[in-house]
């Protein structure tokens, strides 16, 4: 008797763990090669992207040097240009917060993108590290003042008693501490994007490419949560929603990427949705072949209607961005409905995304948001 009861626990606890819904217990099933698709990913798409943006912050970091040696407008302009340059290339790494990208910074959520594009940048806090010469770029305190945001403030913003963004550099009775700080600011910029660079390709890559399962740690449900925090946060969100004043009262012009070039932010969301299409059709960094991706996946499962969808809304949304002023924050001043618009076209693709993608390829969302799908 005792036996038969020991055996009937003893199968109620295996059924009990066969019918467990923890995730990281689940195997893809459905016959499509992740391990392709992730190896494409990371030699395709990441690690080249890794390796654009540290030659762009090369070049940036020359043209910094030769503004320090002869600061004049001319100068200044070849500099700008650079930072621009580099801006466009970080629109398409910004998305890959993986490996010791996601936990290079204190800053759980946002991870490596906290030393890039933290914006809005917190111009008195500069002004504060650089009257004080003191400051280290990996501490809390300096979070909104680095990246290229803050870059963006140097180059092209005007200090407390300056007439013109060069006069920080020159007439300013800190000019000596401003240069300083640009090329701190750059030089850390270099350097954590060279100590990513390097673990993926010494040791990062095989993880993510040997990590197949389907719960929350896997490769793929952690790069597909990045694509869609990317489009639903980094690209609807910031650079359109909050700006535009979709989760406010009122309209917020001064939270626009690009806030003192001011005539980029279009050509910045334009580079951010490139990199989301490329992305999401499996288009390799800088060349014309696709390659396993999230289209790829679809398709093989038979949801070309979804790809289809998807990539209409990409393209209406482009649409809709080309039809805005250069300018954002002058677009949100002066015809603030067309930016909201905008927002409604470039939300439709969200509930696509995170809903209809995410059950069709099987994977969980693991960050939360409050503002409905």
């Amino acid at each position: 008797m005792k036996r038969s009861i020991l055996m009937f626990c003893l199968a109620l606890t295996s059924l009990a763990s066969c019918s467990s819904t923890d995730d990281s217990d689940k195997n893809t099933s459905d016959g499509f090669d992740r391990t392709a698709l992730l190896t494409y990913t990371a030699d395709q798409r990441i690690i080249p992207i890794f390796k654009d943006l540290q030659a762009e912050l090369t070049v940036l970091e020359s043209t910094r040097a030769d503004f320090e040696n002869n600061p004049n407008s001319t100068q200044l302009e070849q500099l700008s240009a650079a930072w621009l340059s580099a801006y466009k290339v970080w629109q398409h790494l910004q998305m890959y917060n993986l490996g010791q990208a996601a936990t290079t910074s204190l800053d759980a959520e946002r991870g490596f993108r906290t030393y890039f594009n933290r914006y809005p940048v917190d111009q008195q806090r500069i002004e504060e590290l650089v009257a004080a010469g003191d400051y280290d770029f990996e501490a809390i305190p300096t979070y909104n003042a680095q990246g290229f945001p803050g870059l963006d403030f140097l180059l092209h913003g005007t200090a407390t008693g300056d007439a013109q963004a060069i006069d920080k550099f020159t007439s300013n009775t800190l000019a000596a501490n401003y240069q300083q700080y640009l090329k701190d600011l750059v030089a850390h910029m270099q350097q954590v994007n060279t100590r990513l660079l390097n673990d993926w390709q010494n040791e990062y890559r095989a993880t993510f490419i040997n990590n197949t399962q389907n719960g929350q740690d896997g490769s793929f449900n952690k790069m597909a949560n990045d694509f869609v925090f990317f489009y639903e946060k980094g690209f609807r969100a910031e650079k359109f929603g909050i700006p535009a004043g979709v989760f406010s009262n009122q309209p917020l012009p001064d939270r626009v990427e690009g806030l003192y070039k001011k005539d980029v932010s279009k050509a910045l969301a334009l580079a951010a949705l490139d990199a989301i299409e490329n992305a999401f059709n499996g288009k390799a960094y800088q060349q014309q072949t696709e390659g396993p991706a999230f289209k790829q996946y679809l398709e093989f499962l038979d949801r070309s209607d979804l790809v289809q969808n998807i990539n209409q809304q990409f393209e209406d949304s482009r649409e809709a961005i080309n039809q805005l002023d250069d300018n954002f924050y002058l677009q949100v001043q002066n015809n603030n409905s067309q930016m909201t618009q905008t927002y409604d076209v470039i939300q439709a693709a969200v509930p696509k995304l995170k809903v209809d993608m995410k059950q069709a390829l099987d994977f969980s969302i693991d960050y939360q948001d409050s503002d409905g799908d």
